[in-house]
């Protein structure tokens, strides 16, 4: 009898032996992510169509800043972001008069009221995973990310005023998503990278806030850090707890391999994400394959460094969700699979 999910992936990471490795992919979902029950709807079905081995939850990032007056646009971006058409902070005073967000403010509200429909059509054996922006990634779709940057160095106590009100904000949200019943939080982080910070404002500007936020999922058995972009201090996984670790491996150092000689948890990832759009079935068969020779076969969840495109064909996420199945075991559970996928 195989596993369900949850049995699966908590076997993963506590490094024991699976019948395959976890598969998980996620993608954003523009226009339905503009309302709970679409949102819902949307998350709900790509999981029927592909009975992943978790579901990420992919709001618009807006959805926590958009109570600060935010605004922003769809414009067809193919990885299903939206862009900032309005931006609240203009000049470095800005940041000191950011109020505190309570849960209940209308768009962390409409979040939650997402993650409570999920949970309860999704039954509890397949974990969900909820999206957190850190303090820093908020603060930069605040004010644009150049000025952000200048405002940090020039006028840093401003803006450390502001992370510590974004902070509290998030922390608060965390507090009532976990009343959803989650499983983790998937906590985004975008600026712990050398072609933004050095190491030592990461650990000033963005650290300490980090850890605030965090400090209600600390006991949640499925967290999973995702380290965003090129050139990154994977280092810092090391002031964490994290279960799981997921950034562009196959974009930017260090690869699989390499992570798991100084991280001992899970790592997430092994998928470009360029070749689930442009790649034949058998290049992505091909890369799961030395994914799990990477982590020789322990601790790794198949997935992609980030978001999958939206216009990845079908096909191409079905060949990597079926990556470790036999053509024998296809034949044989076809009839028998809730979902219509298989392995």
């Amino acid at each position: 009898m195989k596993p369900t999910h949850r049995e699966r992936l908590q076997a993963c990471l506590n490094g024991e032996a699976t019948d395959r490795p976890p598969i998980a992919l996620w993608r954003h979902f523009p226009v339905d992510d503009q309302t709970p029950d679409s949102l819902a709807a949307a998350t709900l079905n790509f999981q029927k169509s592909y009975d992943f081995d978790l579901v990420k939850v992919t709001p618009a990032s807006s959805f926590c800043m958009k109570d600060w007056g935010v605004e922003d646009a769809w414009e067809g971006s193919t990885e299903g972001t939206r862009r900032y058409t309005r931006r609240v902070i203009q000049k470095p005073q800005d940041w000191e008069s950011l109020p505190v967000l309570a849960p209940s403010a209308p768009h962390l509200a409409a979040q939650l009221d997402c993650l409570r429909q999920i949970r309860a059509r999704l039954g509890p054996e397949v974990p969900m995973l909820a999206t957190v922006f850190n303090p820093l990634a908020q603060a930069r779709n605040l004010s644009g990310g150049e000025a952000l940057l200048v405002h940090l160095r020039k006028y840093p106590e401003a803006v450390l005023k502001a992370l510590e009100t974004i902070a509290l904000s998030t922390q608060r949200f965390v507090e009532a998503a976990l009343e959803t019943g989650i499983d983790g939080v998937f906590y985004a982080i975008q600026h712990a990278q050398a072609g933004l910070l050095t190491l030592d404002e990461y650990k000033s500007f963005g650290l300490p806030f980090d850890h605030k936020v965090l400090e209600p999922a600390r006991d949640l058995w499925c967290n999973l850090l995702h380290l965003h972009g090129s050139d990154i201090y994977f280092d810092i996984v090391s002031e964490f707890s994290f279960q799981i670790v997921n950034w562009h491996d196959r974009e930017t150092p260090p690869s699989l391999a390499e992570a798991q000689q100084v991280f001992g948890g899970t790592v997430c990832g092994g998928l470009e994400r360029d070749r689930l759009v442009y790649g034949e079935q058998a290049e992505i068969l091909k890369e799961a394959r030395n994914a799990q020779a990477q982590a020789k076969g322990r601790r790794l969840i198949l997935s992609t460094g980030c978001v999958v495109p939206i216009i990845a064909s079908h096909g191409n996420i079905m060949a990597a969700r079926n990556s470790f199945a036999s053509p024998q075991s296809l034949a044989k559970t076809a009839p028998l699979r809730k979902y219509g996928v298989h392995g």
